[in-house]
C-alpha cells in the first residue's frame, strides 16, 4: 500500500482526491474462480491472450507491409487475420476468464498497469539503454514512461468522475502513428533488443485489453469509452510501433509470411491442442472446445498465409 500511495503521488499533484479510490483492492471474482477451480486453464488462457494480442498487434504491421510494397491481397490478408486475433480469439479468451469488469475495476486495473510501466519497466529499460550506449531507446523509453504517467492521470480522473460525481472524464490522448517498414535494428545491444520485445508484448496486450474495456464502456458511458479507445490507439499505432521499428520487427513480406506461418502452425499444432488437453483434464469442457476451435482457425491462417507466400513466389519468378 504505501509503495503504491508513494507511486501515485510521483505522478504529480491534484490527484489526491483520485488516490483513494484508486488504492482499493483489486479482486475480480470471476478469474480468482477459475483460477481456483482451473488453475493450468486460466494460466493458458492468459498464455493465449497474449499471444493472440501480439498477434494482432504484429500482422497489423504486416499488413501496412505489404501495402508498401503493393500487395493488396496479403495486405487484406493480415488485415482480416489481425481482426480475428483480436475481436475473435482474444475476445472469446477473456470472456473464459472474466477478464473484463465494472468500468470502476477495469480503471483501477489499468492505473496499476500504467503507473508500474512509467515508473518501473520504462526507467529501467531507459538506463539499460543508456549503459548499452542506445541513446535512440533511451530517448523512446523515457518517452513512453512518460506518455504512461499522462494516462495515469487521465485514468484517475476518470475513476475520480465515476466514484465521486464530480470531475469529468478526460478526452484522452491523441495517437501520432508512427510508420514503420522493413529494415534491420537500429540498436546494437542485446539486452536493448530483449527490451524492446518485452515492451512490445505488453503494449499489443494494453491494446487489445483497453479495446475490450472501451467495448464494455459502450453505450453506457461513451466519455470512458473514447478515453479507452484513444490510449489504445496510443499503444499500438506509437508505442508498439517505434518499438517494432527500432527492434526491426517488421520484414519484407515474403519473410513476414514466413514467420507468420512458423507462428500458425506452433499454435495449431502443440500450444492449443495441449491447452485443450489441460482444460479436459481439469474438466473445464467450455475452455477445451474453445481451444480446438481455435486451433482449427489457426491451421486456417497458415494454410492461407501459405498460399499467399506461393503467390508471392510465383510472381517473383
Amino acid at each position: 500500500m504505501t509503495v503504491v500511495r508513494t507511486t501515485v503521488r510521483r505522478l504529480g499533484a491534484g490527484l489526491a482526491c483520485a488516490t483513494t479510490v484508486a488504492l482499493g483492492p483489486f479482486t475480480p471474482a470471476g478469474p480468482a474462480f477459475a483460477a481456483e477451480h482451473h488453475p493450468a486453464t486460466t494460466r493458458n488462457t492468459l498464455t493465449a491472450m497474449h499471444g493472440e494480442a501480439m498477434a494482432h498487434a504484429s500482422y497489423h504491421f504486416r499488413a501496412a507491409q505489404a501495402g508498401h510494397q503493393r500487395l493488396r491481397r496479403t495486405q487484406a490478408l493480415f488485415d482480416r487475420t489481425a481482426r480475428t486475433e483480436l475481436h475473435d480469439h482474444f475476445t472469446k479468451e477473456a470472456r473464459l476468464v472474466h477478464f473484463v469488469h465494472s468500468d470502476v475495476a477495469n480503471l483501477r486495473e489499468s492505473i496499476r498497469g500504467e503507473i508500474e510501466e512509467a515508473t518501473h519497466l520504462y526507467p529501467r529499460f531507459a538506463a539499460e539503454a543508456r549503459r548499452d550506449h542506445d541513446g535512440n531507446a533511451a530517448r523512446a523509453f523515457g518517452e513512453f514512461a512518460r506518455d504512461e504517467k499522462r494516462h495515469a492521470r487521465a485514468f484517475l480522473k476518470a475513476l475520480h468522475a465515476l466514484t465521486h460525481g464530480r470531475g469529468r472524464i478526460p478526452a484522452g490522448p491523441r495517437a501520432h502513428p508512427v510508420t514503420v517498414v522493413a529494415g534491420r535494428p537500429r540498436v546494437h545491444s542485446a539486452r536493448t533488443l530483449r527490451n524492446l520485445e518485452t515492451a512490445m508484448r505488453g503494449e499489443a496486450f494494453a491494446h487489445a485489453k483497453y479495446t475490450l474495456y472501451a467495448e464494455h464502456a459502450g453505450g453506457r458511458r461513451p466519455a470512458l469509452a473514447a478515453l479507452f479507445r484513444r490510449t489504445a490507439a496510443v499503444e499500438l499505432t506509437e508505442h508498439f510501433a517505434e518499438q517494432a521499428k527500432l527492434a526491426g520487427a517488421v520484414h519484407d513480406t515474403a519473410d513476414n509470411l514466413r514467420r507468420s506461418i512458423a507462428g500458425e502452425t506452433y499454435e495449431a499444432t502443440r500450444m492449443y491442442p495441449g491447452f485443450a488437453r489441460t482444460a479436459r483434464a481439469e474438466g473445464d469442457g467450455r475452455a477445451a472446445r474453445l481451444f480446438s476451435e481455435i486451433a482449427r482457425d489457426e491451421a486456417a491462417h497458415a494454410r492461407a498465409f501459405r498460399a499467399a507466400l506461393r503467390e508471392r513466389a510465383r510472381a517473383r519468378s
